[in-house]
């Protein structure tokens, strides 16, 4: 204080000799918290030491004193000790730091120290600056900014890798002496991390927000593999050649390699050539063995390509004279004329057998004759109207009796005619080759057929032919009326099914107004659905979405042996785009197998012409193609019409059909017909066969079977077996029916049919067993059992479609998805971050058997969200949240478990609403 200016003079007398010399001065101090500082101070010689602070002494009393004597010199020390307390510095105001100094007396004089400052320590909480995360490609720079809190003393900063710390003298790749800034010159994989700033001083320690560093690698292509040897041994094949990205693998969400991984073009293999012979050359002169010699080569044409070499000798020789010459020691001409003899028995022998082959053939051709007048008389009326390899014959009956009938007392009657008309099994190699696919199936000119008779039966292909019936007042059997009808065949023979009208089909269809929630539109039973995803419509607006399925023959005439595997599906308008990808789900037959199959997407363009739009194993861009085993999902960006047509690449490509039978009494009461379909294994074509069935009044007999039908030319054979003996008679050559390869294999959608006509001897007979059994021949079977009532009202029902899905053909909103809005959210924000140990979207992806053509996803602003629509897509009957679940737990990203979906959201009354209907 001013009290102690006074008392302390500017000088003390003093004995001689040197001024102070301090040996301590006092330091630079900081109070921490409110613990108080010691200032010292040390001088020699010194007969008084006293502190000044901020220009006034410190009383006398603050002081503590200590005195000693310097041995060596003899000289006298003295050491002071004062203390400052937070409060004194908090009360100074100065225009400059609190500061304290000493002062130490001798005999000659004084000696002032260096100023100490007193200064408050503290650190603030927060960083003027965290460092921020970052992505950065291999080999790239990385700069981590980090500002530390202000504080007194200023902080020192560290860096941490994963709560470890980064020593920059061990690693020459890493800078952190420029401004408290982390530099990596070099990013490296090991380089990924958590990565954090540490500011301490000696009052705390202070940590940042961890930045997250991925360092990723961007895929390469590998090289390609050799070209694969031609899969067809003779003729058009193909060969492959393929190729992986691994040179690197993407890592850490990098890109994933843009471009085709397989390649395929087309080849022809050198088909081999099987040797064969020239006409033998002239006999030579007769050599002295009494032989003359002639020769032939194998080179008309020599084989070629691993053909077979021509059989047999390259020579011949045989006598060459006439009794002149000896051939063991006996003269020719007896040798002559014991093989004359022998050659004379032969002849007598030969002339023998053939007589008695003539009388036995001349004999069962009679028998047959008197056999066939005795029931049928025959008349062809009309050859030229050959339906699918089987000629159709009429038969006169004269009901003479007949041995089968269990009253054979009843009196025919004569006055009645009867015309059979049916498809015969040809069984002769020379008839069918004689019945040529050409003069087959061309087609038939507006063919007019006479029907007298309910035994009318064909084989045929539901040509959509229209029916015109006029009425008939003739006299018939069993008092029925019958009908003429006139049948008008269009590009291919039309084939007779039944008498029953057949209205031309007009196409399915269904419309919804959707917004920007999104919704599903589906086509009820036939596997054609479409998934609008939310956010997909833009906000505030609606638009009218329409589906539809072609019901005509399909505009897309697919070339050479390729096959239409699906309906033709349209979906709109056609003037609109949406933000986010839809999911088109189309139905298909194909087995799938990328050995023997090549499938394609193809759109219908303004013009009505059919372009390419992609191959399912083609890396692209715009769309993506996912193939399950019975339908194909589609992600687009806009509305058309499409269709999947697939390419057979070998003989093993099957095409999977599936086999009905239908049954349904005729209009005379002890007839009974059996309809047997072969369609696509598709829901769209069986739903078609069902709704012509409801109108012909026919029932479903037995479920359904699947046949595998196979591309290698064999036809497709459809009977009738074990029919009970003398309750049932089938009509005359129709127990058996067989359809051309190309009839069965280019139908075109057009499901395929067979119809069998079944007699009841009498009305107490009411059930009906028999088998069918539909195989190709060379290939796959399949045998039904039916067993049934022909009864109505006795007759079991048989389910038509597994899920029916007729009550809901749209739904808009929450309801149409099985996965909350709320959950989807979370999943896509947690999936979309890239991740240091790759735990993203493409981990998502690959959870869900997504494999391919990852490169879709990576151009989408949100690749979690369309794998989710896919998901979607592909689980709308199942909607299977339990395998979500199970895959989000494996990866082990998401921070509460989608198994509780379950318990949560089902209270939700969208979600349980969908959840309860299945959908």
């Amino acid at each position: 204080g001013n009290d102690n200016s006074e008392a302390l003079p500017e000088s003390i007398p003093s004995a001689p000799g040197t001024l102070p010399h301090f040996m301590e001065e006092p330091d630079d101090a900081y109070i921490i918290k409110s613990n108080p500082i010691v200032l010292r101070c040390k001088a020699m010689p010194a007969m008084q030491i006293f502190f000044k602070c901020n220009g006034e002494w410190v009383h006398q009393n603050e002081h503590v004193s200590e005195e000693s004597m310097d041995e060596a010199t003899g000289l006298k020390v003295r050491e002071v000790f004062i203390n400052v307390t937070r409060q004194q510095v908090e009360d100074f105001h100065g225009p400059e730091d609190y500061w304290c100094q000493c002062v130490a007396w001798s005999h000659l004089g004084t000696s002032k120290s260096r100023k100490a400052a007193v200064r408050i320590a503290y650190l603030r909480k927060n960083f003027e600056q965290d460092p921020q995360g970052k992505e950065v490609p291999i080999e790239g720079m990385i700069v981590l900014h980090c500002r530390p809190p202000e504080g007194v003393p200023a902080a020192e900063v560290e860096w941490l890798k994963n709560e470890e710390p980064i020593d920059s003298n061990l690693d020459e790749n890493i800078d952190t002496r420029a401004d408290h800034n982390l530099i990596i010159r070099q990013a490296r994989l090991s380089d990924s991390g958590n990565y954090t700033c540490m500011a301490a001083n000696i009052v705390a320690r202070r940590r940042s927000l961890s930045a997250t560093v991925v360092v990723y690698v961007n895929g390469g292509w590998s090289s390609w593999t050799e070209w694969s040897s031609c899969n067809a041994r003779c003729g058009r094949g193909w060969q492959k050649r393929s190729r992986t990205c691994t040179n690197p693998a993407p890592l850490n969400g990098g890109a994933f390699c843009e471009g085709m991984s397989v390649q395929k073009i087309t080849c022809t293999s050198l088909c081999p050539v099987d040797g064969n012979w020239e006409v033998w050359s002239e006999w030579s002169v007769c050599s002295p063995e009494c032989e003359h010699l002639r020769v032939r080569e194998c080179v008309a044409p020599p084989p070629r390509n691993g053909g077979k070499y021509c059989e047999g000798s390259s020579q011949e020789s045989e006598n060459c004279t006439e009794g002149l010459c000896i051939q063991d020691k006996k003269p020719l001409h007896e040798i002559k004329s014991q093989n004359m003899e022998n050659a004379s028995d032969i002849a007598l022998y030969s002339g023998l057998g053939a007589a008695v082959i003539a009388v036995a053939v001349l004999v069962v051709a009679v028998t047959l004759y008197r056999r066939s007048q005795s029931e049928y008389g025959v008349d062809v009326i009309d050859s030229s109207a050959l339906t699918g390899g089987f000629q159709t014959f009429n038969f006169k009956t004269v009901r003479q009796g007949n041995s089968l009938l269990l009253n054979s007392s009843m009196q025919p009657d004569l006055t009645v005619s009867r015309t059979y008309s049916g498809p015969i099994c040809l069984q002769d190699p020379l008839d069918k080759e004689l019945m040529t696919e050409s003069s087959l199936f061309n087609p038939l000119s507006d063919i007019k057929v006479k029907v007298q008779s309910s035994f009318m039966v064909s084989l045929g292909v539901t040509e959509r032919a229209e029916y015109h019936s006029k009425a008939h007042s003739g006299t018939f059997p069993h008092g029925n009326n019958r009908g003429f009808g006139t049948i008008h065949g269009r590009n291919k023979a039309t084939y007779i099914q039944n008498l029953c009208p057949i209205t031309t089909k007009s196409d399915l269809k269904t419309t919804a107004v959707f917004g920007h929630l999104g919704g599903r539109l589906v086509i009820p039973n036939t596997g054609v659905s479409l998934l609008i995803p939310h956010g997909a419509i833009p906000e505030e607006s609606s638009w009218e979405i329409y589906l539809a399925i072609a019901q005509r023959e399909s505009s897309l005439q697919p070339d050479g042996p390729d096959v239409l595997l699906g309906p033709e599906v349209s979906c709109g308008p056609s003037d609109v785009s949406v933000s986010t990808p839809f999911a088109l789900t189309i139905p298909h037959c194909a087995e799938l197998n990328s050995e023997h199959w090549n499938i394609h997407l193809k759109r219908r363009t303004q013009q009505g012409k059919w372009e390419e739009v992609m191959s399912v194993e083609e890396e692209t861009t715009s769309c993506y193609c996912l193939l399950d085993p019975y339908a194909c999902h589609i992600l687009l960006n806009s509305f058309g019409t499409y269709a999947l047509i697939g390419e057979p690449i070998s003989d093993c490509a099957v095409r999977q059909l599936k086999v009905a039978v239908f049954g349904c009494m005729s209009c005379n009461s002890l007839d009974y017909n059996l309809r047997v379909y072969c369609m696509d294994n598709t829901p769209c074509a069986f739903q078609e066969v069902v709704s012509d069935e409801k109108l012909q009044g026919g029932q479903l007999l037995e479920e359904p079977k699947l046949l595998h039908f196979r591309g290698n030319t064999f036809s497709l054979q459809i009977s009738v077996l074990d029919i009970p003996p003398f309750l049932w008679r089938i009509k005359p050559f129709t127990a058996c029916q067989e359809v051309p390869f190309s009839r069965v294999w280019g139908s075109n959608q057009a499901p395929l049919h067979c119809a069998f006509s079944l007699e009841r001897y009498t009305p107490a007979t009411t059930q009906l067993s028999c088998k069918i059994c539909v195989r190709q021949l060379k290939g796959h079977e399949q045998v039904l059992q039916i067993h049934t009532s022909i009864l109505e009202n006795e007759r079991e029902t048989v389910t038509f479609f597994a899920h029916d899905d007729s009550n809901f053909p749209a739904q808009m909103g929450p309801k149409a998805f099985k996965i909350p809005y709320s959950i989807r959210q979370r999943i896509c924000a947690t999936f979309d971050t890239p991740s240091a140990k790759g735990k993203d979207w493409q981990m998502l992806a690959q959870k869900n058997s997504i494999n391919r053509n990852l490169s879709y996803f990576a151009t989408q602003s949100s690749p979690s969200a369309v794998i989710l629509d896919l998901w979607e897509a592909r689980h709308q009957h199942d909607g299977d949240l339990d395998s979500l679940a199970c895959a989000l737990e494996e990866i082990g990203r998401t921070h509460s478990k989608i198994s509780n979906i379950a318990e949560t959201e089902v209270e939700e009354p969208d979600f349980s609403y969908s959840r309860q209907n299945g959908l």
